[in-house]
């Protein structure tokens, strides 16, 4: 099982969420709503997304890195590797 596995449920809740946000973006545009508000819009499903993200890369930690740190130093260091990989990439978008 992955780090995740104990937090399934709220992470699809937030992903519920997010998708929900993104669909009242579009209803935005539908509708012709001022520039700013759904700009607004966008940075909250953003973040919302990006605390999705965050969690999941606690669990990672807090699970896959730690498991690996009772192995080979070769194996901790494949792990911590990919979560900096990770971390870049989101600090990125």
């Amino acid at each position: 099982m992955y780090g995740y596995h104990q937090n399934k449920d709220d992470l699809k809740a937030r992903l519920r969420k997010v998708e929900g946000q993104v669909r009242g973006v579009e209803r935005m545009v539908d509708e012709d709503v001022y520039c700013i508000d759904i700009l607004t819009q966008i940075a909250a499903a953003e973040s919302a997304l990006k605390k999705v993200a965050v969690k999941l890369l606690e669990d990672h930690l807090s699970h896959c890195v730690a498991d690996a740190a009772g192995g080979s130093r070769k194996k901790l260091d494949a792990k911590v590797s990919e979560a900096t990989a990770a971390i870049e990439r989101l600090l990125k978008a």
